[in-house]
């Protein structure tokens, strides 16, 4: 895979374009998180990218449990929700252009907290891309903005795919290996476990992330699933830290 770092700020680069062309209506508009505006979930991305920092820093206190941080989520951006856009752009943009370049200085060997785990440096910035990526499709798709799938997607495939063992516990299922063969947005296949494994997921990478993301419903994919492992997989599928 490329680089994860220089592909994360291009992911930041790639929002801020779309935010950056925004009219004050837009940013009031609702979006597709629940709950919240486009303001709100800028204002959210700028917090968490904030709590990375903190990490990074050894100050952010953890593991919390999943009801634990959607709560906390909701209330943090509850408090601050006034924030003009043009003040949140600047807020958000300040804490992006911290980010990569101080996870790719981190030792390697120096995990981070994060949320419900420590995360390795590579594996924090994948989450915030993961993250960055599914709020940018909160964003756009109420207003009608496109949001083009790239090749940055094999990142957040990739942690779909290696935090399956984990989601599989979460849910309490014994689950098993699963191979995932999916197609990049340019065609390309892309490769994900052992090849032997007895279940198998394939389909469009895009429709792999969203379903990851919870954005799409694996009925609703063209995502298909075989083997004994590879209807659940799908099920408990996740590309987001906790």
């Amino acid at each position: 895979m490329t680089d994860i770092f220089d592909d994360l700020q291009a992911e930041y680069e790639q929002l801020d374009t779309v935010l950056a062309a925004l009219t004050p209506a837009q940013w009031s508009h609702p979006s597709a998180a629940a709950g919240w505006t486009v303001s709100d979930v800028v204002l959210h991305l700028a917090q968490t990218e904030e709590l990375a920092a903190a990490s990074i820093r050894g100050e952010l206190a953890g593991p919390r449990t999943r009801g634990e941080v959607d709560a906390m989520a909701d209330s943090a951006v509850a408090a601050e929700r006034d924030i003009a856009p043009a003040d949140l752009l600047a807020r958000w943009r300040a804490a992006t252009a911290f980010m990569p370049a101080a996870l790719r200085a981190h030792p390697r060997g120096n995990r981070l907290t994060w949320v419900a785990a420590s995360l390795s440096p590579a594996t924090l910035a994948t989450t915030r891309l993961a993250e960055h990526w599914a709020h940018a499709l909160d964003i756009t798709a109420p207003l009608g903005i496109p949001y083009p799938d790239t090749a940055r997607l094999r990142h957040i495939a990739w942690l779909g795919h290696r935090t399956l063992p984990y989601a599989f516990d979460v849910e309490g299922l014994a689950g098993g290996p699963v191979h995932c063969e999916l197609t990049a947005p340019d065609g390309e296949l892309w490769h994900f476990g052992d090849h032997d494994a007895p279940s198998v997921i394939t389909g469009p990478a895009g429709d792999f992330c969203r379903v990851g993301a919870r954005r799409l419903a694996a009925a609703d994919s063209a995502l298909k699933a075989t083997g004994p492992h590879g209807a659940e997989a799908l099920a408990v599928l996740r590309n987001y830290a906790y």
